[in-house]
């Protein structure tokens, strides 16, 4: 396929100038991903993702005429105040649910794009020699129009769930893998029919009918998926986005929507395989949903056996800490919740001003979506080359002094490698029942996790239970080391 400049041009080739300024903003986007795979990179990453965003925007509007340019300035203005202020407001802990709305938002515009590319296809240049659409643009318009659908209503449920706003509960509706699979079908044939319909009348039923089903069935897909998968829905969503992007470049014709949307599409599908293999799950288990319990603890709703388990003190701990050579802290949603961060890096700063020595050890999916962990300790200033993650840091657990476990739960869970009837099983968790001693804070004995079962690690001998508001209890011990 040709790429075709759209607006005043009408079907005109891309100036070689145009591509080659797409060619570079890609370059860039690739440098982005490159810097955003390290911590200590990131920002620079970020830098080069936003030049390669520019070029490609500054490039567009220039070769592009549909819309007038003070009126697309007036919506960049507007669209950059909303941006500053959300990224200045919210909190760090907020970020999974931010990224989630963000994501709906991408996937709203594929489909008002491939909305307006319908309705007014001669300004697209999408028209043919004979004065209507052709098939091929036919299939990327409904294409782009239903990726973006689903990741705009399934991004608003995960946006629901990770805010609170919904249960995290998977949500099981009876017959939900016939009628998934059903409706998935139904776009199918809808995208077929609308491509191969002659006629803007003619073929209107069918691309209302495809927009409605893919809305449905972004709903129908995240509804069902728990809060332990949420790390996974989030990566699902951001590949999705991308897709979407891409689908809508072939259907306008432009290569720079083509190139940042086939590498956040096949990112996001990495990161999603990643995310999967960490959790022992397969892509396919993740999207029939059912995994993950609500956070408010009480997993399956039965009844958990009581057992014994040693309850301490900040003073307790301050002083095992104190006494301790090499400490492990591994950090969860619990710290996030908690906005612990702050306190958990002044901790580690008493420790190592005392010779302890101190290491983070985060989960692929410890937290609500990837990186989370990661993002909350750089936020606290704790050192790059202190955290690290689980591969590069298990075989250490059997030489710490002490493993910190702070709101974590599922992936300290020794049962992923013992118990074959446990959801976890398979899972690689931390090796912290090696560890000499064990401090685990947590808010009560009440919670399971998200995988809604009991932790063997809670009564082992070496542990001592530290029932409090993470951030308190690491305050209270870094006074009592004082």
């Amino acid at each position: 396929m040709s790429f075709l400049a759209a607006g005043a041009e009408g079907g005109a080739a891309t100036p070689a100038w145009a591509m080659l300024a797409y060619l570079v903003a890609g370059i860039f986007f690739i440098l982005a991903l490159r810097g955003l795979s390290s911590p200590a990179t990131s920002r620079t990453g970020n830098r080069f993702g936003m030049a390669g965003m520019a070029i490609a925007v500054i490039t567009t509007l220039v070769t592009h005429s549909i819309a007038n340019i003070a009126e697309i300035g007036i919506a960049i203005f507007i669209g950059a105040i909303i941006g500053v202020t959300m990224a200045r407001r919210i909190a760090m802990t907020s970020m999974p649910e931010l990224v989630a709305g963000f994501h709906s938002l991408v996937g709203l515009a594929a489909v008002l794009v491939g909305w307006a590319a319908y309705l007014n296809p001669g300004a697209f240049g999408l028209l043919t020699d004979g004065g209507a659409i052709g098939p091929v643009s036919k299939i990327e318009m409904g294409l782009g129009i239903a990726i973006g659908a689903i990741t705009f209503s399934g991004s608003v449920i995960a946006f629901l769930k990770l805010s609170g706003k919904m249960s995290g509960s998977p949500i099981m509706l009876p017959g939900r893998h016939i009628i998934n699979l059903g409706t998935l079908a139904a776009i199918l044939v809808l995208t077929a029919m609308f491509a191969h319909t002659p006629g803007a009348d003619a073929n209107l039923p069918f691309i209302v009918a495809l927009t409605i089903a893919a809305f449905i069935i972004g709903f129908l897909l995240i509804i069902p998926i728990g809060g332990a998968d949420m790390p996974v829905v989030v990566s699902m969503l951001n590949s999705y986005s991308g897709w979407a992007a891409a689908a809508m470049g072939f259907t306008l014709g432009n290569s720079a929507m083509i190139i940042t949307g086939a590498l956040v599409g096949s990112s996001g599908a990495i990161l999603s395989y990643i995310m999967c293999k960490a959790m022992n799950r397969s892509f396919i288990s993740v999207i029939a949903g059912g995994f993950g319990a609500d956070s408010s603890g009480g997993g399956n709703g039965e009844v958990r056996e009581q057992r014994p388990y040693k309850q301490g003190s900040a003073a307790d701990a301050a002083f095992m800490l104190e006494q301790a050579e090499k400490v492990i802290v591994i950090p969860g949603y619990g710290m996030a919740v908690a906005q612990a961060q702050h306190a958990l890096r002044e901790m580690t700063d008493v420790l190592e001003e005392k010779g302890v020595e101190v290491k983070f050890a985060i989960h692929p999916v410890a937290g609500r979506m990837p990186g989370h962990m990661n993002v909350l300790l750089a936020e606290a200033n704790v050192s790059y080359d202190k955290v690290f993650e689980l591969e590069d840091i298990n075989s250490e657990f059997a030489q710490a002094d002490v493993a910190f476990i702070i709101g974590a739960n599922d992936v300290v869970n020794p049962a992923a490698k013992t118990d074959k009837s446990s959801p976890i099983y398979g899972m690689p968790v931390f090796d912290v029942d090696k560890a000499k001693q064990v401090f685990f804070i947590k808010r009560s004995m009440g919670g399971v996790g998200y995988a809604g079962v009991d932790n063997d690690v809670f009564y082992m001998d070496q542990t001592m239970m530290l029932l409090s508001d993470a951030k308190k209890m690491v305050e209270e011990i870094v006074k009592a080391m004082d």
